[in-house]
């Protein structure tokens, strides 16, 4: 049986998930030669998210510490003008 933790329960750890999956999905349509540019950021910044907030739920003082990542994450993924 597979161990469930804390953070797990987190809507918004959920939603980060949610976005990680997107944020694949979306990606596979990508040209093979932006693999390790955009492809990559993208996927290491959603990742990101999921992981910041997990860490930051099970150690109390480190949750300041791991806000100011996220945010900045958060903010460094802009939308592509289309």
């Amino acid at each position: 049986m597979r161990k469930h933790f804390p953070f797990e329960k987190l809507e918004v750890w959920q939603d980060a998930r949610k976005l990680v999956a997107g944020v694949y999905q979306c990606s596979r349509g990508f040209p093979k030669d932006e693999r390790f540019g955009l492809t990559s950021q993208m996927t290491r910044a959603a990742v990101s998210v999921a992981n910041n907030l997990a860490e930051g739920v099970g150690d109390p003082a480190s949750r300041i510490r791991r806000i100011s990542p996220t945010r900045h994450t958060v903010r460094s993924w802009k939308p592509l003008p289309i």
